[in-house]
């Protein structure tokens, strides 16, 4: 089969096309014909040499494909060989055939493409891990994203918002500030210009918010500690600022808030399973319904994969950049 390797550490250069096997399916796996394959932050960490593959994952990048099931044991699974399905993978989505567990597959949402399809995954099972498992967005409670216009971002602001949720957001250009609000957020922050610990204070009557999706971590979290409500929870899923910050514990003790930090890629199937289960239910409706639309910025065919990279680190998308396979 075709697929991009890393052939070194690197620059996007480094990724180049190869021909590799197709994989040897594990018990609980199936062989999925990749139609498509989403690009995302993590992707760019592990081409840099920052990002460790799992033991026993597959070096080739790649989270998240959508395709064809054309091999496995589907017994009492619900999916048979020719169903359309779009799974989270541990590696291996940049390739023409990817294993991925059977745990991890849902149906393609009706009336969505291969390419929207593949941009789900990683986004979807994140963000409900940590804002609404982790972090227990509640009824009646406020979410700040950090990073409205990343493929995460895009996620949470739609995602709460459907949920009757008050989201307010940051970006980096009045653009993107105002593509936040497109998409849900009652308050897009432009952090070049603005304050987003005294916008978030002005907007909740002083209050603040009760959850924080953090990929930024670094000085940020000082801030977000600020414009937490009581009982507030910061959920960080990146270090894209840096890994070390300064926090005012007293605040942490005496406003009984919550840090926590998770990464998906390193957990179990059963853990991903979960998520799966509760996006089959929560969540794929409300994509079926167009309540939750894919934002896709732009595709790639497989070969242009360091294009791709190129795009994701350039910091200029909104949404999703996806590989094109089929």
């Amino acid at each position: 089969m075709r697929a991009i390797e890393i052939t070194q550490p690197g620059k996007p250069e480094v990724l180049q096309l190869c021909e590799r096997p197709t994989p040897e399916l594990k018990a609980g796996e199936v062989l999925i014909k990749v139609h498509a394959a989403g690009i995302n932050r993590p992707d760019v960490f592990q081409r840099l040499g920052q990002y460790p593959v799992p033991p026993g994952a597959s070096d080739l990048p790649g989270l998240e494909v959508a395709g064809e099931i054309v091999d496995g044991d589907l017994a009492d699974s619900g999916f048979k060989k020719g169903d359309m399905v779009c799974a989270l993978v541990q590696g291996g989505g940049y390739a023409e055939y990817c294993a991925a567990p059977l745990a991890q597959c849902l149906p393609v949402p009706a009336g969505l493409s291969m390419v929207e399809a593949a941009s789900l995954p990683e986004t979807f099972f994140t963000v409900w891990s940590n804002v609404f498992d982790r972090a227990q967005l509640s009824d009646g409670e406020t979410l700040l994203v950090q990073g409205g216009t990343s493929g995460i971002g895009v996620t949470a602001i739609q995602l709460a918002t459907a949920m009757g949720h008050r989201v307010f957001a940051t970006a980096g250009t009045e653009d993107k500030r105002r593509a936040c609000e497109e998409l849900g957020a009652e308050r897009g922050i432009n952090y070049r210009d603005e304050d987003f610990v005294k916008v978030v204070k002005e907007l909740t009557g002083g209050k603040g918010v009760d959850v924080v999706l953090d990929m930024v971590a670094g000085d940020y979290v000082g801030r977000e500690i600020d414009c937490l409500a009581d009982d507030g929870r910061i959920a960080i899923i990146a270090l894209l600022g840096g890994a070390k910050a300064n926090v005012d514990l007293s605040q942490v003790l005496r406003r009984r808030l919550t840090i926590s930090g998770s990464t998906l890629r390193p957990r179990p199937v059963a853990f991903k399973g979960a998520i799966a289960r509760n996006l089959r239910e929560r969540v794929w409706p409300l994509l079926e319904s167009g309540k939750i639309k894919p934002v896709i910025y732009q595709t790639f065919p497989l070969a242009q994969a360091a294009e791709a990279h190129a795009l994701m680190e350039s910091s200029t998308h909104v949404g999703k950049i996806v590989l094109q396979v089929v």
